[in-house]
């Protein structure tokens, strides 16, 4: 069964949570009247996709740290997020251990001196990978919605680009933008 008429808001995840907040895919789960969790898959320095070394402005033959999780609601796969950060800013911190990060990357981005300013998205459809359709337990002509975002600091600094592939029935996304 598919949670149907959901839509996300980007906000709550891209700024520092206050004090001991709860996560907000926990947060977003239950106002759809379920229990969101997630499962750290991985936690790895690898060689970035061509899109992500291009966001985080790595060079040829630099390596990113990765955060691969698989996001659950009510114990149903509903999303995959791959977080990538420069290893010269999450080497030899909570980024780079293969945990749960106590307030979140993004609070942790903020402590460490990093603290994200704007964040971009860019989303598409298409048709999920074999290994995608398996582990979001997706029939043969279900798609997916792919969203790829990074978070920059005021100076324009890269910090994470994360790319989410999510079951895309009924899902929505909404943006709310300020206008200073």
């Amino acid at each position: 069964m598919r949670v149907t008429g959901w839509t996300s808001v980007s906000m709550p995840y891209v700024v520092p949570r206050v004090d001991d907040a709860p996560e907000p895919w926990a947060t977003e789960a239950a106002t759809h009247g379920g229990v969101g969790t997630q499962r750290l898959l991985d936690v790895a320095e690898v060689d970035p996709p061509s899109e992500v070394a291009e966001a985080l402005q790595a060079v040829d033959g630099i390596q990113v740290l990765v955060r691969r999780r698989l996001m659950l609601f009510d114990e149903r796969p509903v999303e995959l997020t791959d977080s990538y950060y420069p290893l010269h800013l999450a080497r030899g911190t909570a980024l780079a251990e293969p945990r749960k990060i106590r307030g979140g990357a993004v609070s942790l981005l903020a402590q460490l001196g990093h603290r994200p300013r704007r964040a971009t998205e860019d989303v598409r459809a298409r048709r999920p990978t074999p290994t995608e359709r398996t582990l979001l337990n997706l029939a043969s002509d279900e798609w997916v919605l792919s969203l790829t975002r990074l978070l920059t600091t005021e100076a324009g600094v890269p910090v994470e680009v994360s790319m989410m592939t999510m079951v895309a029935e009924g899902r929505r996304l909404r943006y709310q933008v300020a206008i200073e």
